[in-house]
């Protein structure tokens, strides 16, 4: 089981995408050129996902060019909203309750005050607790302890588990999307568009 990357991002409506607050991945499954343009690809992805679901919604997506890999991703009423991309193995659980458990430290750290108006890509970048999220949830020994945290993640939380197809807007198309996304360069929209016709988007070397 592989946990590729879990972001923080705040999504009010009042900025045109969400932003991303803090990020950290590793990325080493995949070939050192490959990097660049899969970090670009999950960042652009998790917005997509963020900004076409529901405040209080926990939703698990599939998306075409991710190949094997799920968006888990969680946006509560205030606007905050976290995401957890990891292969189809993991356990959505352990993905929610890492995601909620790190929205609660975040929302309540002193570090991260003005989260709320913050329009600044990564402004609290290299904020420790999501790296050391990442480190801990990459382990299934910590499972247990990570589902114990989030204790209110219970049987009757509905999990939806989507294709990123059905989240789009009547008319939207992923490929349009990926086209005018700032978050990718030239060559990763190429690259993109390549892989999706093979589907290999993004496997691990």
């Amino acid at each position: 089981m592989i946990v590729l990357q879990i972001t923080v991002q705040r999504y009010m409506r009042d900025t045109e995408e969400p932003v991303m607050l803090s990020e950290v991945s590793d990325l080493k499954p995949f070939g050192f050129f490959q990097r660049p343009t899969c970090q670009q690809l999950l960042n652009a992805f998790t917005k997509i996902v963020v900004k076409r679901i529901s405040p209080g919604q926990r939703i698990t997506v599939e998306v075409d060019g991710l190949n094997e890999y799920q968006v888990h991703t969680y946006v509560r009423s205030d606007g905050l909203a976290g995401t957890l991309v990891a292969d189809k193995a993991y356990p959505a659980r352990v993905a929610f309750a890492v995601i909620g458990d790190l929205l609660e430290k975040f929302s309540g750290d002193p570090a991260t005050r003005g989260w709320e108006a913050e329009t600044k890509e990564q402004a609290f970048g290299g904020w420790p607790p999501i790296a050391a999220a990442l480190t801990e949830c990459q382990d299934p020994a910590s499972f247990d302890k990570i589902i114990r945290i989030q204790k209110d993640l219970d049987s009757t939380q509905q999990i939806l588990h989507q294709t990123i197809d059905n989240i789009l807007e009547r008319g939207e198309k992923l490929d349009d999307l990926v086209t005018r996304s700032d978050e990718l360069s030239a060559t990763s929209k190429q690259f993109y568009k390549q892989a999706r016709k093979t589907n290999s988007c993004c496997t691990i070397s």
